[in-house]
């Protein structure tokens, strides 16, 4: 450990207990966002490059009923589950109404509760992204308050103040407001970020269902 980090250390280690606590809240506040960031991080990557390739494939020219076959035997997501649900109810609702428009109605409905749902997973966690980022700063500077009161209290009993006596209270009571703004900036950068790659999914998604919809109203026109 070089000299900065064993004063930090050793300002830490020494602080008073309500200030110790409110670090252990922040730490772990931290460690929960890094943990929400990676994750949320890799879903969105995989769900845009999943989105892309299978666009692709589907303005490929491929035959619908294929497509639709090859991917009910599958666990699937994003844009192939919106196909799969609406491809579904339209061939259902194709069978009972003779290819009607209320064929192509059900497979708007069932294509809408399926989109909302894959939005639904992927805004999962970003409020609480969203909390530890407006409310760690706010919790930081508690423990710098509380902290700023205990150094002052214990000057009550001392004949002559002094910047010595002072100075360690107050540094180690700063570096709770430190640690909530550490803990806060990577959480509202993130979540900022998160929130507008979900629009821009959720714009693709939404896209690609009125696109299909057109499709199917070409089949029973």
């Amino acid at each position: 450990m070089n000299d900065s980090g064993q004063f930090y250390y050793e300002i830490i280690m020494s602080a008073s207990f309500p200030v110790k606590a409110v670090m252990v809240i922040l730490i772990l506040a931290s460690v929960w966002s890094w943990l929400i960031i990676f994750s949320k991080g890799r879903m969105l990557a995989t769900a845009q490059n999943r989105a892309k390739k299978f666009e692709e494939h589907f303005w490929s020219g491929v035959d619908l009923n294929k497509l639709y076959n090859s991917l009910s035997s599958k666990k699937n997501s994003g844009l192939a589950k919106i196909f799969e649900a609406g491809f579904k109810e339209f061939q259902r609702k194709k069978t009972v109404n003779n290819g009607s428009i209320l064929s192509v109605e059900g497979s708007d409905r069932a294509m809408r509760v399926a989109l909302n749902r894959e939005i639904e997973d992927m805004e999962s966690n970003l409020p609480t992204l969203a909390t530890i980022g407006s409310t760690s700063p706010y919790i930081g500077l508690f423990g710098t308050v509380v902290g700023i009161m205990l150094a002052f209290h214990a000057l009550s009993d001392v004949t002559q103040a002094t910047i010595a006596l002072v100075a360690p209270g107050i540094s180690e009571a700063l570096i709770a407001t430190a640690m909530g703004l550490f803990a806060a900036i990577p959480a509202v950068i993130f979540y900022n970020k998160f929130s507008d790659k979900v629009e821009r999914i959720y714009a693709q998604y939404d896209a690609f269902k009125e696109e299909f919809s057109t499709i199917l109203h070409r089949q029973i026109g």
